[in-house]
């Protein structure tokens, strides 16, 4: 039974996550650090519609899951990459699908 249990949690660890609303993926340049990271965190964990914040300092790339039902449109998330002191490169969305995205 521990092993079923054991595979199972694995199993979903390496599925990755899951979220409920849509994912929106922005590529930034000027992130660097994990100060900066933090603060991205901070000015997008403020606004209604986020639900999970994951920034990758590697990648450039900052993954937010939205709420069930709720999104923020590419101007606004422009604005608060350009207000934070760095360049939007591009914003892909993922949809929700059946209530989950990867």
């Amino acid at each position: 039974m521990k092993r079923l249990i054991l595979a199972f949690s694995f199993l979903i660890v390496m599925a990755g996550p899951v979220y409920a609303g849509d994912v929106v993926k922005v590529n930034v340049n000027g992130m660097v650090c994990d100060f900066c990271a933090r603060a991205i965190e901070k000015v997008f964990g403020k606004q209604e519609a986020v639900d999970k914040i994951a920034v990758n300092l590697t990648d450039k790339l900052i993954t937010l899951a939205m709420k069930d039902g709720q999104t923020m449109d590419d101007e606004a998330i422009t604005k608060l990459i350009n207000d934070s002191g760095y360049a939007l490169v591009s914003i892909q969305r993922e949809e929700a699908t059946d209530g989950q995205s990867q």
